[in-house]
């Protein structure tokens, strides 16, 4: 994930976690908040210590940016999003973690439709 795409900044994660709107995976949570000043859709990525150990939050984290990668381009704009890893991606693979955060996206209504 390219670095201006990224939501860096700890407070702008808090910003988005507690004025944006969640929706659950049993895999992944994702939170939005639509912020009409950025332009461009940023993305954060968090995994607690409830995932594991550094070695087990740092796998969660690149199944996420791997599995986000294809949708990238379907955001809409002026949308912060931060996913959060639940403990079970550790065991899932790309597909199903892919699967559940394109579901999540749908779900939140952030992808741009389609134009077929």
């Amino acid at each position: 994930m390219k670095r201006k795409k990224r939501l860096n900044r700890s407070d702008d994660i808090q910003r988005v976690r507690q004025r944006g709107k969640s929706f659950s995976h049993p895999l992944v949570v994702l939170t939005t908040l639509l912020d009409p000043d950025i332009g461009e859709s940023k993305i954060g990525i968090i995994a607690t210590k409830s995932v594991g150990g550094a070695v087990s939050r740092n796998r969660s984290k690149r199944l996420i940016r791997a599995a986000i990668e294809p949708y990238l381009d379907q955001i809409k704009p002026n949308y912060h999003l931060v996913l959060i890893a639940r403990k079970p991606i550790l065991a899932a693979d790309i597909e199903n973690v892919s699967k559940a955060i394109y579901n999540l996206l749908k779900k939140a209504e952030v992808l741009q439709p389609s134009s077929q």
